[in-house]
């Protein structure tokens, strides 16, 4: 047969077999969109995987230049792909979220959370500092309405529930708090400067206001109000602020990499825990709603409510609340 003839076979047995290899595309496309419990489709997909492969080897060898082998690569590495793709389970990517990779982030930021907290703890006490020796400067930390109210013997937190129910309370606190850690985590960009600011600007507004409380008797009030949610509330703070300085050194440091990478790696390191932030902030809202100002709780009961709320944000960052293993801890050290 001569060699146009040959060539004019091999065509028209491709034509034959053209009909195979749609239907192969089209069950792989069906099957990459939605899932089935078929199992004579999966048992199908993997007969045409290896029809495709055959074909290919054929094409590539007889006809190498011929549209048969463009359209039959392209089969071929769609079939691949569907075939090698990882399963997806969300329930476990979340689960492996929270058991491993947050409590490995929190590992490695250990040093950028404990210089971030010492910045809070420092400048709450310099701000309590600053109103004990000029009592005049409150006005630069409290609005005069606040200032008024303390002056008057009374708490501002007093009045909340007769001003606005709880869950309407509970949702306006958890934005405001949720804002203000986005806030200290993204002002990281600023070099890190940002994330000093904020973090040190509510340390002194902090140890203002209780300084400010102190000396007109209301301090124990003060803190009856706070302990219940403040205990987790002012940690997330510290976090989201360790997170942003993380992602400020990147940018003042950068790697290898070079500034870009070094920032993307950061901020996808660090943005995980921030997700674990927000997810405390819930529980924080939710008890700063509930419970901080009502006054039926009693001290104890709101001191029991924040340590074992904050021992409870402990076990999610540390991952035991997900079964966190003593092989993951040791790689994690």
């Amino acid at each position: 047969m001569s060699k146009a003839g040959r060539e004019q076979a091999l065509t028209s047995e491709f034509m034959r077999r053209a009909d195979s290899w749609r239907q192969a595309i089209e069950r792989i496309r069906r099957l990459s969109t939605k899932r089935t419990d078929d199992v004579e489709d999966a048992l199908r997909v993997a007969d045409d995987y290896r029809l495709l492969a055959h074909d290919l080897a054929r094409a590539r060898r007889l006809a190498p230049a011929s549209r048969a082998l463009e359209y039959l690569e392209s089969a071929y590495a769609q079939t691949h792909a569907s075939l090698r793709k990882t399963a997806s389970h969300p329930g476990y990517a979340l689960w492996s979220l929270f058991r491993d990779q947050i409590p490995a982030v929190v590992h490695e930021l250990r040093h950028y959370i404990f210089w971030v907290t010492l910045l809070f703890i420092a400048s709450t006490v310099a701000g309590a500092w600053l109103v004990h020796t000029y009592p005049n400067l409150i006005g630069l930390f409290a609005s005069p309405d606040l200032i008024a109210t303390v002056e008057r013997g009374e708490l501002w937190t007093e009045s909340l529930l007769n001003v606005t129910p709880s869950s309407v309370l509970s949702l306006r606190i958890l934005t405001n708090n949720i804002v203000v850690s986005v806030v200290a985590y993204c002002a990281g960009l600023v070099f890190g400067l940002g994330t000093f600011y904020i973090v040190g600007l509510n340390g002194l507004m902090l140890g203002c206001i209780f300084m400010f409380t102190a000396q007109h008797g209301l301090a124990d009030g003060l803190f009856s109000f706070v302990v219940a949610h403040g205990c987790v509330e002012l940690s997330v703070m510290c976090l989201s602020g360790a997170a942003g300085a993380a992602v400020g050194e990147a940018l003042i440091r950068p790697g290898e990499g070079g500034r870009a990478k070094s920032f993307q790696l950061a901020a996808m390191r660090s943005g995980k825990l921030l997700l674990a932030c927000v997810v405390l902030l819930v529980g924080a809202g939710i008890i700063e709603g509930f419970v901080s100002p009502n006054p039926d709780f009693p001290l104890w009961t709101r001191i029991v409510i924040g340590v074992g709320y904050w021992l409870f944000m402990v076990a999610l960052l540390r991952g035991w609340l997900f079964g966190r293993s003593r092989s993951t801890r040791a790689v994690a050290v």
